[in-house]
């Protein structure tokens, strides 16, 4: 019987080859590998991390360099040799270029530039005339085109001949002499007509376009509507400019995630993984939210001093403050997380401020409904274990603390719900209003809805 022998795991294959220093077996190696897989063997490697992208074909070097972090691309960049980092510049995409550049210092961008060859680097100046976060950013020039007046057969000579160096062969634009853009046809379309069939014949003129200066994330919400893999990009006046495809828009949609994950925690967006973003960077993101919120809990506080002679006559009003605050913070935490993630996946607008108003004051009446009810019978039941805990008030005392539940929890809700929408609508990012951040503002909040509902129930009695 024959026992096989283990293959030894991508990591030792690579420890052994790196040893033997042996260029040409290092490149073989590499370029047999999954471009994730080298990758990832970057990641694991940090010292060999320049070694394996030069060791590498250029082409298949690209590909792993563009889904590296901006952090490990950056050191690759500063750590290969001027001539071979101008041969990883030319080969990588323009999109993913201008990505690349944009996330540098404008001065070693300019030392960069000067490495890229006349035709690329005037394209990357080009993408790079475009605002921060637009689709100009993201688009590329390298498609084919044809003409309405070609025949299939002349299509698919130019796909043949263009079609190598094209980001996606899957749609084929069509159009004029001039440049404007007419149509965008599937390339199943000319495979299942025949050679002799013109273009025109295939068109009808129903197509989405993006222009250079849209926001980022608003494309990303046109290619999920339209299912899209590609959408072409025009000028005011029509003018084919370049494409957009699906890889680079769920970069963005990933990008802008996190960033929403990070702004509704209450900080500011890192540019780097959380690991390689040094601690002074680190600080200055979280100190700035950090400090507006402390100034903001300090109002809790002057509410609480506002409020000093009702605690002062019923100390037990007190014991429950915590309570109060925390489930009206929880409730608008959970509604401004709820509202932003709709917002961001294009569930709603702010044309739908009503509709969400109304299911909040409903929704938020119910949740503060049990809550209240939870609450006094806490009361109730400690008062039966020992009935001298809360005085001879206690009814009342109950009565205070399931009312002001219901009112702070749906005041809460509402809060939580609307400030996003508020700022949508001031042109601010949505995710700013963060959980913390609804949280500090119904704190100050529930606690005057907590003590006035106290005055109108315990005056007399208590207070």
């Amino acid at each position: 019987m024959s026992l096989e022998l283990e293959q030894p795991s991508l990591k030792e294959q690579f420890e052994n080859i790196i040893q033997t220093e042996d260029k040409l077996q290092i490149k073989q190696f590499l370029d047999d590998q999954n471009i994730s897989d080298v990758a990832s063997l970057v990641d694991d490697y940090p010292d060999f991390e320049d070694r394996i992208i030069a060791n590498m074909s250029v082409h298949r070097a690209a590909s792993v360099f563009k889904i590296l972090d901006i952090s490990v691309q950056k050191r690759v960049i500063h750590e290969l040799p001027p001539i071979t980092t101008a041969v990883l510049l030319n080969e990588l995409p323009a999109d993913d270029r201008t990505d690349f550049l944009e996330e540098l210092p404008s001065s070693v961008v300019r030392e960069l530039i000067k490495l890229l060859d006349p035709d690329e680097r005037k394209i990357t100046l080009s993408l790079l005339g475009y605002p921060e976060n637009s689709i100009g950013r993201l688009m590329t020039p390298d498609y084919v085109y044809v003409y309405a007046h070609n025949t299939i057969e002349e299509v698919f000579a130019t796909i043949r001949k263009f079609g190598k160096d094209s980001e996606t062969i899957n749609v084929i634009y069509v159009i004029n002499d001039k440049g404007e853009f007419l149509d965008d046809i599937r390339i199943s379309e000319f495979i299942l007509n025949s050679p002799e069939k013109k273009v025109e014949e295939l068109m009808d003129s129903r197509f989405v376009a993006l222009h250079p200066n849209d926001d980022q994330e608003t494309a990303s919400q046109v290619f999920k509507m339209n299912n899209r893999v590609a959408l072409p990009v025009v000028s005011d006046q029509n003018i084919l400019l370049g494409i957009v495809t699906i890889d680079d828009i769920l970069w963005v949609a990933e990008e802008e995630f996190s960033e929403d994950i990070q702004k509704i925690g209450g900080t500011e967006a890192l540019t780097e993984p959380y690991l390689a973003t040094p601690i002074l960077k680190l600080f200055k993101k979280r100190i700035t939210w950090l400090t507006i919120l402390f100034l903001g809990e300090l109002f809790t506080a002057t509410a609480m001093t506002y409020f000093e002679d009702e605690i002062a006559k019923a100390v037990v009003l007190a014991l429950f403050v915590p309570l109060i605050i925390s489930s009206g913070g929880n409730s608008g935490s959970q509604a401004s997380t709820l509202i932003i993630q709709a917002m961001a996946v294009g569930e709603l607008t702010i044309k739908d401020w009503w509709r969400v108003m109304r299911r909040e004051i409903i929704s938020g009446l119910m949740l503060g409904i049990v809550l209240g009810i939870i609450g006094f019978l806490r009361i109730y039941i400690w008062h039966s274990i020992a009935p001298d805990i809360y005085g001879p008030y206690w009814l009342s005392i109950a009565y205070t603390v399931g009312l002001a539940l219901v009112g702070v929890v749906m005041w809460g809700s509402l809060a939580g719900s609307m400030l996003p929408l508020i700022l949508k609508r001031l042109g601010a990012d949505p995710a700013v209003s963060s959980a913390p951040f609804v949280a500090t503002l119904v704190d100050v909040t529930g606690l005057i809805i907590y003590f006035s509902v106290a005055f109108l129930i315990l005056s007399g009695t208590l207070l």
